[in-house]
């Protein structure tokens, strides 16, 4: 009995070893899907118009990052700036808004008690699976008829939408606001809307930023709602601008340079922003688990 449990303990050994290997390998080849295009992009933005095609394209060649990001800023004025400060207005007040109205709609169905209450978070069940370019279109049609195309508005206002954030918002709320910090809060007198900024947003704070990065991120990346809606290159994002320059590549063949730089200095606030918040989110995550 106790060879055949040595056994035993060495087959099960071996085969963690193996699993354990194999997951490595599994996560290595992953990081180096995920990695690789940052890599090139990051390589391709050092290099001049001339080594961009002759040289290897995951490989250093004469380093010029600083003199492409240079030449980027000052290319029309610096239009690519204003690109970048359109991008993080629509993204920035439009996360926080978001964030603000989704925290709002989900705390209320969570604590209230209401007629059509289930009725109503259904509906916004539904609103998560609906894509956002199936809307589109008639956001235009309503955009337009107010005359409310090509304005800051028609980007920002659709941005405040986050069906995902409603549901999170619920959830969350549910779970991490207990009945009874609320009734003590009323009990001292705090309102509604005092309980719900001062002790209702601390314990959903996990969920809050969740909502926030991934609508940061909707936004700064949206590129159809901008491309249907927008004419004035001065309120294009950054997204959009760059795929105006790209369709202009073949007729002016040196602001190659200036999108693959472009490319490489647009991620970098999504990079920050992440780095930023996600103590946040893993303390959330943390806190979530010991429940």
């Amino acid at each position: 009995m106790a060879r055949e449990g040595g056994r035993l303990g060495r087959t099960a050994t071996r085969e963690s070893a193996v699993s354990r290997t194999i997951a490595m390998a599994v996560m290595i080849v992953a990081t180096l899907y995920f990695l690789t295009p940052l890599w090139w992009l990051f390589v391709a933005a050092t290099k001049s118009r001339a080594d961009f095609t002759t040289t290897a394209p995951l490989w250093f060649a004469d380093f010029d990052l600083f003199g492409n990001i240079a030449a980027l800023f000052q290319y029309r004025d610096g239009v690519f700036l204003r690109w970048l400060a359109n991008s993080a207005l629509y993204a920035g007040v439009g996360a926080a808004l978001a964030t603000l109205f989704a925290a709002m709609a989900g705390y209320a169905i969570a604590k209230y008690t209401f007629r059509g209450r289930e009725t109503l978070f259904n509906v916004v069940l539904g609103g998560v699976l609906v894509p956002a370019t199936a809307l589109a279109l008639p956001l235009f049609l309503i955009f337009s008829q107010a005359g409310a195309t090509n304005t800051i508005w028609a980007v920002l206002l659709p941005s405040l939408v986050s069906p995902f954030g409603v549901y999170l918002s619920r959830i969350y709320a549910s779970a991490s606001v207990p009945d009874e910090i609320i009734e003590a809060a009323r009990i001292d007198g705090a309102g509604e809307v005092r309980t719900f900024f001062t002790v209702a947003t601390r314990l959903m704070a996990p969920a809050l930023v969740t909502i926030f990065l991934f609508q940061f991120v909707a936004i700064w990346n949206n590129f159809f709602l901008p491309l249907i809606m927008l004419r004035d290159e001065a309120l294009f994002p950054v997204t959009m601008g760059l795929y105006v320059w790209n369709t202009q590549v073949s007729q002016i063949p040196d602001i190659r340079a200036l999108v693959v730089v472009g490319s490489l200095l647009s991620i970098i606030p999504l990079i920050v922003t992440f780095l930023g918040l996600q103590r946040f989110w893993q303390s959330g995550l943390a806190n979530g688990g010991l429940k």
